[in-house]
């Protein structure tokens, strides 16, 4: 899994970055077929005050790309506001992807000799 932090207007300090790592942690936890990974945290200089930090996040899963954004006037509160929104979006597509077609427990009485 390849994973970019990087920073817009924005200094990524250690503190910051083991931050987000933490934080991924979770999601890379409910699915594990994680390609790629793109953090950018931003500050947006133009914006209003309460919503002028930006964390973005890209996530390359086999065959989709996740995109989530969130903005607040906190970068930390940002952070989390954004990884739940990718936590959601990461196990809705895991639902998708998985299998749940079962065969009925009559078929597979029928089909054994």
């Amino acid at each position: 899994m390849n994973l970019t932090i990087s920073g817009h207007h924005l200094e990524v300090t250690p503190a910051l970055r083991e931050y987000v790592l933490t934080k991924l942690d979770r999601v890379t936890r409910h699915f594990d077929q994680v390609v790629d990974i793109n953090v950018l945290l931003s500050v947006e200089k133009l914006k209003e005050k309460e919503r002028r930090q930006k964390a973005e996040v890209t996530l390359h899963v086999k065959g989709k790309d996740i995109f989530v954004e969130q903005s607040h006037e906190d970068l930390y509160a940002a952070i989390d506001m954004l990884m739940d929104k990718l936590d959601r979006q990461v196990c809705r597509h895991k639902d998708k992807v998985q299998d749940h077609h079962h065969a009925s427990a009559k078929r597979i009485a029928e089909s054994a000799p």
